[in-house]
């Protein structure tokens, strides 16, 4: 399917020093960012504690938050899970407060923030025992919001997954450089991988820079974008080789040129329909979305970009040639085997 076809052969390659400076300069920025300021993690790295909140209506989010960076939290966490009376709280470790006082004070905040006062109350439970249960309540006696769960994630805990997304990571590199030197040649897999190292360099350089929080969904954003970057340049490299087949007589920079010319359609139709859900999680996904699309939108835009100008650009410099990927036709032997 295409919406358009280019007759012209654009030539990328002629611009590709230039363009891989940028991408360089682009990079050693980012990894400067990430050296001199660092990601600003969230609470399941760092440790913390996990709060849920039941109310009997729809809970107002900004007003959660509000309250909560009143009593000194910067950047909370604040997101429904379920419903939206349902809310999840994803408070950090504030230094000087003691963790067994952290849930006390912030129910006491959002409680004062409803109007109401704080009572503790004694429910039977479902085996018959007593359960305290915390609640905000009006003069009344009208429930306005309860506590239901407290949990504390200790640093140790964040330290765990912080070494288990990296393992993630790191797994899901070899994997590509193993698929992409089995289904094409070793030359592609290397442009490959630090294609695709450019991209997750450059969107851990943005979090760095603007000092958005780094979550497990910002993670997970990552890893998706490894995947869609990869499948990009697969398709620029089956082309490629699909070309040496086809045009026994053009050159290596113009197999490359006409391949990524050829590709420009479907790439616009992809990445144009997978931006378009993107921006809608971005823009009406709510704050539990908001920093995964921001992570996606840069993946997205720099993965493309990588893989026309960088992967492409840094597989002809490594000398791939038609024989790297086509294998050369044995001719056959006009005796067919017999001797005179």
């Amino acid at each position: 399917m295409e919406f358009f076809k280019i007759k012209r052969d654009i030539p990328f390659m002629r611009h590709a020093l230039i363009l891989n400076v940028i991408s360089a300069v682009t990079f050693l920025a980012a990894v400067f960012f990430l050296v001199t300021k660092g990601l600003h993690y969230s609470v399941e790295f760092t440790g913390g504690t996990v709060m849920e909140l039941r109310y009997p209506h729809a809970a107002d989010q900004e007003k959660i938050r509000g309250t909560l960076r009143g009593i000194g939290y910067e950047a909370p966490e604040v997101q429904s899970f379920g419903t939206a009376q349902d809310i999840m709280l994803r408070l950090p470790i504030v230094q000087g407060t003691p963790a067994a006082g952290t849930s006390a004070k912030v129910f006491d905040a959002v409680c004062a923030s409803e109007q109401g006062t704080t009572r503790q109350f004694q429910t039977t439970g479902a085996k018959g025992e007593q359960v305290s249960r915390t609640s905000c309540v009006d003069a009344g006696g009208k429930e306005l919001v309860s506590l239901q769960r407290v949990e504390f994630v200790g640093p140790q805990v964040g330290d765990e997954l912080a070494q288990n997304g990296l393992n993630a990571l790191l797994m899901v590199v070899i994997g590509v450089v193993l698929y992409l030197a089995i289904r094409f040649e070793w030359k592609f897999a290397v442009a490959a991988i630090l294609a695709n190292l450019h991209d997750v360099v450059i969107i851990l350089g943005f979090f760095a820079f603007f000092q958005w929080e780094f979550s497990l969904t910002v993670l997970a954003a990552i890893l998706a974008v490894l995947g869609y970057s990869v499948n990009e340049s697969v398709v620029i490299f089956d082309r490629i080789r699909e070309m040496f087949r086809k045009q026994r007589k053009m050159s290596v920079t113009q197999v490359i040129d006409h391949a990524i010319t050829s590709t420009i359609s479907r790439t616009i139709i992809t990445h144009g329909s997978t931006q378009m859900m993107v921006l809608s999680m971005l823009f009406f996904g709510g704050h539990a979305l908001h920093y995964f699309a921001i992570a996606l939108t840069i993946g997205i835009c720099f993965g493309i970009y990588s893989s026309v100008f960088v992967a492409a650009a840094i597989a002809m410099w490594l000398g791939v040639k038609r024989e790297d990927l086509i294998k050369p036709v044995k001719e056959k032997d006009e005796t067919d085997g017999a001797v005179v």
